[in-house]
């Protein structure tokens, strides 16, 4: 099953491997998905199933996301997503997707929003150097010239400049599956991904 899942970031840890070496991990909550929706090549020109994730109470959804699961007998739920697919006849409406469609040693692309770090300068954003601390410097981490004086006489599109780092759509490829708990819904992958704990993560196999 290529489809992907909808999650949540629990936090970091680490564990021992089988040599006793220390590996740092990622424990990420997936899901239980619902299909809300298959969409067919004849009907919507591409093939693609929409998950759903997240019960919450109806009265936080708009009139036309209620209708929309409500025609498919469906709980409101706070995220949608749709994942591209070959194979839509598959799958059906209202089927419950778990952790059990991934394995130990199962390769994959978590997409999410990363930390925002608020408004940085150039140090921090793009790893410039700075200035000299001693003699009278009056430039430490100032950003220094930032155009030519003549010809075109004006600061080119897509100067380095401070600005807001962070809070941009990650996306983490091919992260190892070390454990998966399919009674909680809970699996474990080796190393780090993006965001926060809590952060709503989007978790589907690597190609």
């Amino acid at each position: 099953m290529s489809i992907g899942l909808l999650g949540n970031k629990i936090g970091m840890t680490q564990i021992f491997n089988e040599s006793g070496n220390i590996v740092p991990v990622t424990v990420l909550k997936i899901g239980p998905c619902i299909i809300t929706q298959i969409k067919t090549d004849l009907k919507d020109n591409y093939n693609a199933i929409q998950v759903g994730y997240g019960n919450l109470p109806s009265k936080f959804l708009t009139q036309p996301e209620l209708g929309h699961l409500q025609k498919s007998n469906i709980q409101p739920l706070k995220y949608l997503k749709e994942f591209r697919v070959e194979n839509p006849e598959e799958f059906q409406v209202g089927q419950i997707l778990t952790v059990n469609s991934f394995t130990v040693g199962q390769l994959i692309d978590v997409t999410g929003k990363s930390s925002g770090k608020g408004f940085s300068g150039l140090q921090k954003r793009y790893n410039f150097s700075r200035g000299p601390m001693t003699h009278g410097s009056k430039n430490h981490r100032a950003p220094g010239s930032i155009g030519m004086g003549t010809t075109p006489g004006r600061v080119l599109p897509g100067k380095k400049m401070a600005g807001q780092l962070g809070n941009k759509v990650t996306n983490i490829k091919k992260l190892k599956i070390i454990q998966v708990n399919e009674t909680e819904n809970i699996i474990v992958v080796k190393g780090s991904v993006p965001g926060k704990p809590g952060n709503l993560l989007n978790i589907m196999p690597s190609k």
